[in-house]
């Protein structure tokens, strides 16, 4: 732990100062974070990492299921991206499916190792987009923090393996067992309730690992957390709704639409992630105002 981490205070609590001034004292710090910045970083670090992520993804998920029914699930799981996007993961899924069988067995432990390696660069930019928001510097030592970063990044595809679980696998099993509708509606509801829940949760535990910092002994579930799932889900459904209907990027960008589509969806999630943190940490330190320039640890 660096020497420059400041005392911090339950996310929950303020120290002080009304809600107005929290707002003010957020919106000051997203300028002088520069977050648009950081976060078009991190989007960019994003995009690179999806595709070995995936490939770790289904060569894991591989384990237990065929990898037609991985891409078949992992598509549905997509629907609720723009066309576009949705159209060119959905191509990389069908080309990891039509691998044979032996190829994916005997490159399991390599591919998946590589796979880690190369989607842990999306993981170490949110990590340090998260330390800028919470005005520290990440002295921890190079094997520490590449082995949080790993299972970070391996814990982020697991919880990917639940999410299509939730969204594609779950409503044929409950089909199966021959629930009255009712409740079967009741379940497929309470499904995306869960999901959200694992996604509040999922952003909480980034509040606590990725910055190095006295993690404060808070609740896991912070206010900086519950408004940045919240924005996620809202902002996923409306950026999809809005290129679906209203954007011409296949005009403007042609065969790299898709491409410029996710990259676009990255960094308003990256924003949202940074924002919930940025409002942490103005709540616990309301009177932050610059970075600290010490080196030592």
């Amino acid at each position: 732990m660096n020497d420059r981490s400041r005392k911090t205070h339950q996310p929950g609590k303020k120290k002080g100062g009304n809600w107005k001034e929290i707002g003010l004292g957020v919106k000051d710090q997203l300028n002088y974070d520069h977050v648009q910045v950081v976060s078009a970083g991190i989007a960019f670090y994003f995009f690179l990492a999806l595709f070995p992520a995936i490939a770790a993804l289904v060569s894991i998920y591989g384990l237990f299921t065929s990898p037609g029914e991985v891409q078949q699930q992992m598509s549905q799981l997509t629907t609720q991206l723009p066309q576009q996007a949705h159209e060119m993961i959905s191509g990389i899924l069908q080309r990891l499916a039509q691998q044979p069988e032996s190829t994916l067995g005997w490159s399991l432990v390599i591919s998946i190792l590589i796979s880690l390696y190369s989607a842990k660069k999306g993981t170490s930019a949110l990590f340090e987009g998260i330390n800028i928001a919470y005005n520290e510097r990440d002295g921890r030592g190079f094997i520490i923090k590449n082995a949080v970063q790993l299972l970070f990044t391996l814990g982020v595809i697991v919880t990917g393996i639940i999410a299509i679980a939730l969204v594609a696998g779950f409503p044929a099993l409950v089909g199966k067992l021959g629930l009255p509708s009712g409740l079967q509606s009741v379940i497929s509801w309470g499904r995306w309730l869960l999901l959200g829940l694992i996604i509040m949760f999922s952003i909480g535990l980034i509040y606590r690992v990725a910055p190095d910092r006295n993690t404060p002994k808070s609740r896991w579930v912070s206010p900086g957390a519950v408004i940045a799932t919240v924005l996620w889900i809202v902002a996923s459904v409306l950026f999809s709704w809005f290129v679906n209907n209203f954007g011409n990027y296949d005009k403007t960008y042609g065969s790299f639409a898709a491409v410029i589509i996710l990259i676009l969806w990255f960094y308003i999630n990256a924003y949202i992630i940074i924002l919930g943190a940025e409002i942490n940490s103005v709540m616990e330190n309301p009177t932050r105002k610059e970075r600290p320039t010490s080196s030592s640890s």
